[in-house]
């Protein structure tokens, strides 16, 4: 009889772990910062519903509504006073969120019960304060991606002039250097940066739209001055920190506008995806790696491991967050008229998650290149394995120079190049054509001076000057407009 005979393998007793049964979402238990989990948070979603009904009520009062001193500063008495059992209780009992909350501010602020939500609908709080989390979460979304751009430069101007081998095909190419390919890497996260600007400068405000878009409770309210609604419009975005509301629109803010911050998103996705997977490929080259703890192990089974586990992590969220514009895009697709409700379960995950993990990768990009570490000795030794390859032509144009027979030479070089290549890939030992050359008459002319037609640094072209023009006329500006931002403290840090 097995000792294992009477395991149930199916699952467990229902009186067993009671605080563990209930699924737990990874990237808010696992990844997410509270700086990003703040921004779509309860306690921000349902306190900006109190700011847009507070700033609903203000401006009726200020265009003529009989609406009270006393009723607005309950209001702004009780913005955070948010019991959110008792708004439970009253969503259970009318089955809606929005006026669930609209009782439990009531509760709070009862003189100002009678003029809360005033000409609104549920949009009116739902898709502003979406749009205010939006916002926010792009702010951030800013900041860490200009700290990743400062922590980047201080590495490609360390490593501007460092020859390393470049890759196309993934097979060895004309040389570059470690930091213009750091270069690479920033390019596209400038981009990206320039992305998220224009977002933020031209984020719209749904504003006070009513129903189906035509403001028509409102002309109700103010007995039919189109001038006045027009002004209480203007006047919400204002206070809600809005230079643009949009210009026309259903019940909704169209949800095109989702789709492009997704793909925003999924840019910055893409950038980071590129440059993690180089960095996997040049740590299984042992030329680069990333920061790697003390007492970190890298696998359960072989201990000597070194994994890249922090850019494998950033991979994988990054996959994800480019998987997200397509439904977007679908639910942009199908709205139908002026509303339907498909669009609202699937935006409660996808718009929450794609922020919740960028800010997870953006801070795995700092912590990253913070702690990246360059082995310059094996750099080296890769790029004198196929730097004789390289250098031919330079050999064969200096022979020439010196009297040589181009053909004859170029013969020579080839059978010698052949010869090099079976040795190494036949016999595994170490490229020698540098040696036979130097033992062949036709190259005299170069013998005494090989070792300086094979420096590396005379084979990476514009690489070290592209670095620096790309940093001083790109980056800097970057860096020095942005210069509150760099300051800021990212609260949390990286686990592995």
């Amino acid at each position: 009889m097995s000792a294992f005979e009477g395991v149930d393998v199916s699952g467990f007793p229902d009186d067993c772990l009671p605080d563990h049964q209930k699924y737990e979402h990874p990237l808010v238990q696992r990844y997410a910062t509270k700086e990003m989990s703040a921004i779509f948070s309860p306690a921000m979603k349902f306190t900006t519903w109190r700011k847009l009904w507070l700033a609903l009520a203000s401006s009726e009062q200020e265009l003529g509504l009989d609406i009270s001193d006393e009723q607005i500063q309950q209001m702004k008495d009780n913005l955070y006073n948010v019991d959110f059992a008792k708004a439970d209780e009253y969503e259970s009992k009318f089955r809606h969120d929005v006026m669930g909350h609209v009782h439990a501010f009531g509760d709070a602020a009862p003189k100002a019960m009678p003029i809360i939500h005033l000409g609104a609908t549920s949009c009116y709080v739902g898709d502003n304060t979406d749009i205010v989390q939006l916002k926010e979460a792009l702010k951030l979304v800013k900041q860490k991606l200009v700290q990743t751009l400062a922590i980047l430069q201080k590495f490609a101007e360390q490593y501007k002039d460092v020859p390393t081998l470049g890759f196309t095909h993934y097979q060895p190419a004309q040389l570059t250097t470690v930091g213009k390919r750091c270069t690479l890497w920033m390019q596209d996260l400038l981009l990206d940066y320039e992305r998220v600007c224009h977002e933020l400068e031209n984020l719209p405000m749904r504003g006070v739209k009513g129903t189906t878009g035509t403001q028509a409770t409102f002309l109700e309210l103010f007995d039919g001055d189109h001038e006045k609604v027009k002004q209480l419009n203007e006047k919400v975005c204002q206070k809600m920190g809005f230079s643009k509301c949009i210009a026309v629109s259903g019940q909704t803010y169209t949800r095109k506008i989702d789709y492009h911050v997704l793909s925003l998103l999924s840019g910055i996705a893409q950038s980071a995806y590129k440059m993690c997977g180089d960095i996997r490929l040049l740590a299984n080259l042992k030329e680069v790696e990333e920061p790697f703890a003390k007492n970190q192990i890298g696998s359960s089974a072989m201990a000597y491991k070194r994994n890249p586990m922090r850019s494998e992590r950033c991979c994988s969220l990054s996959r994800y967050i480019m998987s997200l514009p397509p439904s977007a895009a679908n639910t942009h697709a199908n709205q139908w008229f002026e509303r339907t409700l498909d669009d609202s379960a699937i935006r409660r995950i996808v718009l929450p998650e794609g922020f919740l993990a960028v800010d997870v990768v953006l801070n795995l990009l700092m912590n990253i290149a913070d702690g990246m570490v360059v082995w310059p000795k094996v750099v080296e030794k890769h790029v004198m394995e196929e730097l004789p390859f390289m250098a031919t032509e330079v050999i064969l144009m200096e022979c020439v120079k010196a009297g040589g027979d181009r053909q004859e030479l170029h013969e020579a070089i080839r059978v010698h190049s052949m010869d090099a290549g079976k040795v190494v890939k036949g016999e595994g030992k170490p490229n020698d054509l540098l040696e036979r050359i130097a033992k062949d008459p036709l190259f005299a002319a170069v013998h005494d001076k090989l070792d300086t037609l094979v420096d590396p640094k005379l084979f990476i072209g514009r690489a070290k000057e592209q670095a620096e023009e790309f940093l001083a006329d790109e980056v800097d500006p970057v860096l020095a407009k942005e210069k509150g931002l760099l300051g800021k403290e990212v609260v949390d840090g990286v686990n592995v």
